[in-house]
């Protein structure tokens, strides 16, 4: 198994030559506090689906959910939202999704890109008030949403190669 930093990336394009050319189905996680929003995109790269919440509880219990949900999706690699102030620095939750980036690299060997997740679950908000989604309804899924956000920015970028 490889190194775990060895697998996180902060740019698209160290990334796509470690995932390769090939594509793959990807992984998208938007970490909070209480919560791991996740979703995926298909093996081509052209649009990311909103998957589950999954409540957070110690990391052992994380990796076992997240392991059955790659080994069942046959997931190539991870995106994971790194939440940037908006000037661009980091706080303690950067640093939180730093370590869960690195727990991801070891436990399951695939590489990381770490995704600037600026508005992305102001954004998810808003599809889900322009689909007149609930109150109730949205607080139950906005973290997958902001999943899909996520993943769909970074595989636009992947995909259209504009590293």
């Amino acid at each position: 198994m490889n190194s775990g930093a060895s697998l996180i990336f902060e740019d698209a394009s160290g990334f796509a030559g470690c995932v390769g050319e090939d594509g793959g189905v990807l992984l998208g996680l938007d970490l909070g506090t209480k919560t791991v929003g996740t979703a995926t995109c298909d093996a081509g790269w052209r649009f990311a689906t909103n998957g589950t919440t999954i409540q957070r509880g110690k990391w052992g219990r994380d990796r076992e959910t997240l392991a059955t949900l790659i080994k069942s999706r046959s997931i190539k690699a991870i995106v994971l939202g790194l939440p940037r102030n908006m000037d661009g620095s980091e706080g303690p939750r950067a640093q939180a999704s730093r370590a869960y980036a690195r727990n991801c690299a070891e436990a399951f060997g695939l590489p990381i890109l770490l995704w600037d997740e600026r508005w992305s679950t102001q954004a998810a908000e808003a599809a889900m008030i322009g689909q007149d989604m609930s109150r109730a309804r949205r607080a139950a899924a906005i973290d997958a949403h902001a999943a899909a956000v996520i993943l769909q920015g970074a595989i636009d970028r992947l995909a259209g190669g504009l590293f």
